[in-house]
């Protein structure tokens, strides 16, 4: 199994999400269910990283898996 995380998309996820809710965000890209976490990652090393929504809005979540700021985009999908 390779250490590096599946790229799901090159490309950030912009996503709506509501203030106080705690959110998976999926590490491996193996998930059905991008960009969350729907437990493929079991055997790989990866784990989800969980988020709490400090606001109810639109946040752009990493679709390439190799943010710096995990869970959100820093635009590294276009170094890729």
């Amino acid at each position: 199994m390779s250490n590096e995380a599946v790229i799901a998309q090159r490309s950030p996820y912009a996503t709506e999400v509501e203030t106080g809710k705690t959110y998976h965000w999926c590490a491996c890209g193996r998930s059905k269910n991008q960009p969350f976490c729907d437990g493929s990652h079991q055997g790989t090393g990866f784990e989800p990283v969980a988020f709490t929504a400090d606001k109810t809005g639109t946040v752009y979540l990493c679709g390439c898996k190799r943010a710096a700021n995990r869970p959100y985009c820093d635009g590294t999908h276009e170094k890729l």
